[in-house]
């Protein structure tokens, strides 16, 4: 079976079931609950508490910890479960600017390790990861509204996500790699930001979830004070980050702006009251991704 995911820094997506954060408790003991995966005598449950970033995510373990998870929930949620062997194709992605040197070692990774036994939700899972494949993010989240931007002689993607904002010139609908890079600006150096200035101003210590909650406009029992300086500093984050994209030589007034990952979902409100863009498509599924690697697989085995 086909099983795409998106290994974001803040959160796993796949395509059937609901995006969770990439973070990890491990212990030697049973944890208490039904949602503890057991894997090489040891066990795992998720955590709202993120892993810190990892520009390359295959130098320990976790990341494939969480490709499990994953796995086990699609294979749930598209209901493939066997007691047997399952052999499992994976479609993954990388930023544009990191693939070149990352995607051979990434795919590798997931590869090569033959049958992969675990315990998962009362069942024991045997999954034989047969094929891996790689391609960009980005690139693939764009192929999703392909229909809105292919007649376009120039479109930008630019991928909000958790640490990096991703962005990709395309033509005509196809990828211009020239014009594409990673710049480790995403939604966690925002959080960070807005953390600490919360703190030294308002002495309060606030959560990730309690900002994204304030964000989205989820404003009940926070004070004023705390929800105009997130919105300020957010608005504030949004001009720096269209203004530094301006310094590449990155126009947003032509063409279409094709805003991806769930960071731009986030700040929808203060990129439209940037009024740095033109024309803009926002894919609001922060599955795109995701969506856009299986589309890929699949397009490449027609191919064969």
């Amino acid at each position: 079976m086909l099983i795409a995911i998106d290994h974001g820094n803040k959160l796993i997506k796949t395509v059937h079931h609901t995006p969770f954060t990439s973070g990890l408790v491990e212990s030697e003991v049973a944890p208490f609950g039904e949602d503890a995966l057991r894997y090489q005598g040891k066990y795992y449950t998720l955590s709202k508490k993120r892993i810190p970033y990892h520009r390359d995510k295959t130098e320990d373990e976790r990341f494939f910890i969480l490709t499990l998870f994953a796995i086990a929930y699609e294979i749930e949620a598209m209901g493939e479960y066997s007691n047997s062997v399952m052999r499992v194709q994976l479609a993954v992605g990388l930023p544009p600017a990191h693939y070149g040197a990352q995607h051979r070692a990434f795919t590798d990774y997931f590869a090569g390790r033959g049958a992969v036994r675990f315990e998962f939700h009362k069942k024991v899972y045997a999954i034989y990861i047969e094929k891996v494949m790689c391609f960009p993010q980005s690139y693939a989240a764009a192929l999703t509204v392909l229909r809105s931007i292919s007649a376009s002689p120039k479109s930008m993607i630019i991928d909000i996500g958790g640490l990096t904002v991703d962005y990709l010139r395309m033509q005509h609908g196809a990828g211009d790699l020239s014009v594409c890079d990673s710049l480790e600006n995403g939604v966690i150096v925002l959080y960070n930001r807005i953390r600490s200035r919360v703190n030294a101003e308002l002495d309060i210590l606030l959560e990730e979830s309690e900002i994204d909650a304030i964000l989205q406009g989820h404003t009940e029992n926070m004070s004023e004070a705390v929800v105009e300086l997130v919105r300020r500093q957010a608005q504030a984050f949004v001009n720096d980050l269209f203004s530094t994209l301006r310094e590449r030589g990155i126009e947003l007034k032509s063409g279409i702006i094709v805003f991806a990952g769930g960071g731009s979902v986030l700040l929808r409100r203060q990129i439209e009251a940037s009024g740095k863009t033109g024309r803009m498509v926002l894919i609001e599924d922060v599955r795109a991704n995701a969506r856009g690697y299986e589309m890929l697989y699949q397009l490449s085995q027609e191919g064969r």
